[in-house]
């Protein structure tokens, strides 16, 4: 398909980004060319428009950005042979070798040379996207594009929340943003017994509410770790999901989780964190898991079957907006007073 496009790009270093026209890509033979329907913001995405430290060691312009999106075949590379145009589908964003030993063993997605679709090759903030086939998530036609397109940062969720059996277990998730706001509600689909959510932003810790945590707290106003301690009889919740990075909130949760506890960490710090590794873990004998991406595929499949029952996510996709307001969009992401933010490279 020859042409130009709308695409939302990161032109050069330093905050901000362009919308530009730029060039339909062509599929390479393993490629295919999917016609973006919805896509959503992530804060990695927002890190690289405000040209953080961590971006500007990361990212190297020019490229498109974006890669959590729901869309529509239109071409097929020659050796492509699993898809056919009109396929409705969603992607994982993270491009693996399959050579090194965490490929071939079953952990795909920590790769030790995996790259990302938006961040490393041209990403989905456009009207037209290049993807590997091998990258593609067939989806439910009956989950509408602005549901199907988060299924990236709610396999996120669905990783830190469900690696263990929570049913009937208590949940801490601390930071409220998108995805600490789906693992509250994984928590909830899951079973477990009670979910705190804390944040420092009250109209996050209200979507909380809507996604099923029973109580909130906010840290500026109450001590996160004791409010917990004082609610479940000084024992400690079962599974700490940590999502915002801020180094408070994860010696917040450390105390708040019960002795043999799980900690999962998702959250990016900005800086690096210094435990009391002695009295925060090792005495307190706390599994810590460090969560990154989704296991490929176990979590889609997951995620797919949550999404087709049991958790609705409608309360955390609180904008919904044109491509060409990427702006606005951005500047309501750094306010901090929304959910998830749905971009339409079309008529929304």
């Amino acid at each position: 398909m020859k042409g130009k496009m709308k695409a939302l790009v990161k032109e050069k270093a330093g905050p901000g980004a362009a919308l530009i026209k730029a060039d339909i890509p062509e599929p390479g033979p393993h490629d295919v060319l999917v016609k973006v329907l919805a896509s959503s913001i992530c804060g990695t995405d927002l890190h690289v428009y405000n040209w953080d430290r961590w971006a500007a060691s990361r990212v190297k312009p020019p490229v498109i950005m974006g890669h959590e999106m729901a869309g529509e075949i239109v071409e097929l590379g020659a050796a492509v042979k699993r898809c056919r145009t009109g396929d409705y589908v969603s992607v994982e964003c993270h491009q693996t070798c399959g050579q090194c030993y965490q490929c071939r063993t079953g952990q795909a997605h920590i790769c030790t040379r995996y790259s990302i679709i938006g961040l490393d090759t041209d990403g989905c903030f456009a009207e037209y996207v290049r993807v590997p086939e091998a990258n593609l998530w067939p989806n439910d036609p009956l989950i509408p594009p602005e549901t199907a397109c988060l299924q990236d940062p709610i396999g996120n969720a669905v990783l830190a929340v469900l690696a263990e059996n929570i049913t009937g277990k208590t949940v801490l998730v601390t930071g409220c943003g998108s995805i600490g706001l789906f693992a509250v509600g994984i928590a909830r689909a899951a079973g477990a017994a009670k979910i705190y959510a804390a944040d420092i932003i009250d109209y996050r810790l209200n979507l909380a509410r809507q996604m099923g945590a029973a109580a909130t707290i906010n840290p500026l106003r109450e001590n996160v770790a004791a409010a917990v301690l004082e609610d479940t009889g000084g024992c400690g919740v079962d599974l700490f999901a940590e999502m915002s990075g801020h180094e408070q909130s994860i010696h917040d949760g450390l105390k708040a989780v019960k002795n043999g506890g799980r900690a999962a960490l998702l959250g990016l710090p900005q800086d690096k964190v210094c435990l009391d590794l002695a009295n925060e873990v090792i005495f307190k004998g706390i599994t810590l898991a460090g969560i990154t991406g989704r296991e490929i595929y176990a979590t889609w499949y997951k995620t797919a079957a949550l999404l087709s029952g049991v958790l609705d996510v409608s309360p955390v996709i609180t904008h919904r907006m044109n491509l060409e307001e990427f702006e606005e969009a951005f500047r309501i992401m750094n306010s901090g007073a929304c959910g998830k933010i749905i971009l339409f490279p079309g008529e929304k």
